[in-house]
């Protein structure tokens, strides 16, 4: 049973299936369309959805399309990466991280607009359902969603496009084929599902990857470099400063070219199945590394060890859609409050698919070569030693007295 709605905002790609289903929006529920394109990094141009938004007749006034790449790594990249976020032990969170984004802005234009209702293109199978709508909710309790891909009886790839054909939506013509995998693109990383790649057991094509050539051809001299970190963020590339996207951009680059930052894992979607996902997240790798590094010079023990305890809960709250809960928000208060002292620089080389790193510094280190070293000092009492290992095996040593 459809809902009574008179202005639905629609997450628009321009792709084929957006346009399907903003021309499905204005058949079935007869209301009008405004349509919202975000730039995320994709690495397409984004344009072109505004010529075939207006070409299916939505007005000018009606047509959103923003340059959010400042605001993705500035205000939801970074802060997750304080936490050194890692789904599962391995997923950088890439597709996830970027629904929080364009939900909210979709849920802000729906205000500037008054319209009623929200409407995107996730299936009723994955994950970004949940999180899209989760983030709607949050933002809005009262807002309608509506969802095709659990509405709609166009259930199939032929289906779309004949509907696509009926309507005079263009096709290209590689759409009216099966493509090998479902794509999806941001500043973060690329993933690449379904099809072709829903047997694990079966590799990807060498061809399908975008952001990094293969480890076997990457070059034989290594890349160094150097990022400059303060208070936990990345600021500068080899001492040059530079924006959130920007340093995110040339990171992609640098990994790219010397073959770092592809996974291949199969994860446990929400929605309960097992779900197989080759990724690729050149930049994001890098920055991994190199914030372990910093954070192991300039985090007390304490401090790191409680990070790396309450870090899948918050990698599961991102992966989940819950960027909006107070859980969240309430363990993004502990790790930037852990992240005061993370300032300093990391030296590291890229090799054919590897980061190593090589150096690390700060003006804030905790790091004391007068405790630690093999020769002589005056600073710490070997003898002291010996009581700290008594009192701590005394519960071992009651336990086996007998």
């Amino acid at each position: 049973m459809t809902q009574n709605v008179k202005k639905v905002v629609l997450a628009y790609s321009g792709g084929l299936d957006t346009s399907i289903i903003l021309r499905w929006l204005q058949d079935t529920y007869n209301c009008e369309v405004v349509t919202f394109t975000a730039d995320i990094g994709q690495g397409e141009e984004v344009e072109p959805a505004r010529a075939k938004a207006e070409m299916m007749g939505i007005k000018k006034e009606h047509i959103f399309i923003e340059d959010l790449r400042e605001e993705f790594v500035r205000d939801y990249v970074f802060p997750m990466f304080r936490a050194n976020a890692l789904y599962e032990g391995i997923y950088l969170l890439g597709t996830s991280i970027a629904r929080p984004l364009i939900s909210k802005r979709q849920i802000e234009i729906a205000q500037e607009v008054g319209a009623d209702a929200v409407s995107h293109g996730a299936t009723g199978k994955g994950n970004d359902q949940v999180r899209f709508e989760l983030g709607y909710y949050a933002l809005k309790p009262d807002i309608k969603v509506i969802a095709p891909w659990r509405e709609w009886e166009l259930n199939s790839r032929t289906k779309l496009i004949e509907y696509a054909q009926q309507h005079q939506i263009p096709v290209p013509k590689d759409k009216h084929g099966e493509a090998p995998y479902s794509m999806d693109a941001n500043l973060l990383h690329i993933s690449y599902e379904g099809k072709a790649l829903e047997d694990p057991w079966v590799g990807p094509d060498e061809d399908m990857f975008r952001l990094t050539v293969s480890p076997e051809k990457a070059p034989d001299p290594p890349t160094p470099i150097e990022i400059d970190f303060e208070k936990g963020d990345p600021t500068a590339i080899n001492g040059k400063k530079l924006s959130p996207a920007a340093l995110l951009t040339e990171l992609n680059r640098l990994a790219g070219e010397n073959g770092v930052g592809r996974i291949d894992i199969v994860e446990n979607r929400y929605v309960g199945m097992k779900s197989r996902g080759v990724y690729e997240t050149p930049g994001g790798t890098i920055l991994q590394y190199a914030r372990r590094a910093i954070e192991s010079i300039t985090l007390d023990r304490g401090a790191a060890h409680l990070k790396d305890e309450i870090m899948p809960k918050y990698a599961e709250l991102i992966y989940n859609g819950y960027w909006f809960s107070p859980e969240r928000e309430m363990l993004q208060a502990l790790i930037d409050k852990s992240q005061e002292r993370v300032t300093g620089t990391v030296r590291l080389r890229l090799y054919k698919g590897n980061v190593i790193i090589e150096g690390r510094k700060s003006p804030n280190s905790l790091y004391s070569e007068d405790h630690v070293t093999f020769e002589e000092d005056a600073v710490y009492d070997q003898k002291d030693a010996e009581g700290f290992i008594k009192l701590n095996a005394l519960r071992l040593r009651l336990i086996n007295k007998n």
